[in-house]
C-alpha cells in the first residue's frame, strides 16, 4: 500500500495509522498527527481503491452504501499491511493507534469490528458502521474517540450512536465529542481529539 513512514523522537508514544477521506492522500492527515501527537511516529496509508479517480480504502455501491464484500477484504488487507510495516520499520504493533476521517474512520472502525488486538486505540472523525450483523471482538478498555458533526448529512447523529453503543457494548471506552457542523473536521474537533489522546496516552505522547 503507497504510505508514508515518518520516524518519531519518542520510540514509546503510539505509533499513529493515518487514515484520510475519500479522494484524499497520505498527505493530508499529517497536519492533524503533528497536533494530536507530535512525538509520535505515523504511518499514513492511501486507499488502494478508486472511485471516479479519488482514492479509497474499499467500494461502495451508492454514497453510504458499503461494498461489503469488498470492506472485509480491504480491511484484511490493512491489516496485513500493519504487520508487515511494523517489522519493515521497526515499531511495536501493538502500540498503533488509527486516525481516520470519513472514509478512513470507516476502515479503522471495520478493523476494530473484525481484529482483536488490531489496534491500542482509535481516533474516528465522522464515521459509519462499517459493517452490521457480526460478534465484534473483545474490546475492553479500548480507547475510542468519535468525533461527530450535529448536522452531519452522511453520518447522522442516530448512525453514530448507534456506532458508539456497538463499540461500547464490545468493552471499549468509547467518548463522542459533538460539533454543531455537518462533515467537515474542524479545528475545535482536531484539538478535542489532541486533548482526549493525550488523557489517554500521556501528556508527553
Amino acid at each position: 500500500m503507497k504510505h508514508i513512514f515518518k520516524q518519531g523522537s519518542d520510540s514509546k508514544a503510539p505509533v499513529l495509522l493515518l487514515l484520510h477521506g475519500t479522494g484524499g492522500t497520505e498527505q493530508d492527515l499529517l497536519p492533524l498527527a503533528e497536533m494530536i501527537s507530535p512525538k509520535s511516529s505515523v504511518l499514513s496509508v492511501r486507499g488502494n481503491v478508486l472511485e471516479n479517480g479519488m482514492p479509497r480504502f474499499f467500494r461502495r455501491i451508492a454514497e453510504g452504501v458499503f461494498d461489503l464484500e469488498d470492506l472485509v477484504f480491504r480491511t484484511k488487507e490493512l491489516h496485513g499491511f500493519l504487520d508487515k510495516a511494523s517489522e519493515e520499520y521497526g515499531f511495536d504493533r501493538h502500540n498503533i493507534v488509527a486516525v481516520g476521517y470519513s472514509n478512513g474512520a470507516n476502515i479503522a472502525g471495520s478493523l476494530l469490528f473484525h481484529y482483536a488486538n488490531s489496534l491500542k486505540g482509535a481516533v474516528l472523525h465522522h464515521p459509519m458502521v462499517p459493517i452490521r450483523g457480526v460478534n465484534l471482538p473483545e474490546l475492553t478498555g479500548l480507547p475510542v474517540f468519535i468525533g461527530a458533526g450535529e448536522n452531519d448529512p452522511i453520518c447522522t447523529p442516530e448512525e453514530t450512536e448507534e456506532l458508539r453503543g456497538l463499540l461500547a457494548k464490545a468493552g471499549a471506552a468509547v467518548e463522542t465529542h459533538w460539533e454543531r457542523s455537518g462533515h467537515r473536521l474542524t479545528p475545535s474537533e482536531a484539538g478535542a481529539a489532541a486533548e482526549w489522546f493525550r488523557g489517554r496516552f500521556g501528556a508527553e505522547a
